[in-house]
């Protein structure tokens, strides 16, 4: 078992404390800081899952980044993609509609696309949402590259 982050050799317990807590085999010191910026930022666990399945399939991912208006749970910069998840996905008001609508229009005015997705996406079909943020990304670039 290794760490997911720095590829470190992890034991058991350490492998069963961080992958019960975060969903995600990491170090003591990994499992350490990935807490804090939970605790800093209320990170979803589903943020932290589908970054180091992004990380594993090659996307560069960034966590937590900060878009000069607000903090993303994940970015993908090179082809200027925020990736928020959604918590509270059905439970939503008129007023949180808006308020998504108005931040993805300022992502959008920066040359940003914003992907909302619903965490149980990730928590139940990981693979699958990894496949398509890749196919995002493969989009994006390709487009990048037309202008």
């Amino acid at each position: 078992m290794t760490c997911k982050d720095c590829a470190r050799s992890i034991g058991h317990e350490q492998y069963r404390e961080s992958f019960d807590s975060l969903g995600v085999e990491l170090c003591e010191r990994h499992t350490k800081l990935i807490k804090r910026v939970i605790l800093n930022n209320d990170t979803p666990l589903e943020a932290i899952q589908l970054f180091y399945a992004l990380k594993e399939a090659g996307a560069n991912p960034m966590l937590e980044w900060w878009d000069g208006k607000r903090s993303v749970d994940i970015a993908i910069s090179r082809v200027k993609l925020n990736i928020e998840i959604d918590k509270d996905y059905n439970m939503i008001t008129h007023e949180q509609a808006i308020n998504d609508l108005e931040d993805a229009m300022h992502s959008f005015k920066n040359g940003f696309t914003t992907v909302r997705i619903p965490h149980l996406a990730v928590k139940y079909y990981l693979t699958d949402t990894v496949d398509n943020i890749l196919g995002i990304i493969s989009g994006l670039k390709a487009n990048i590259r037309a202008i």
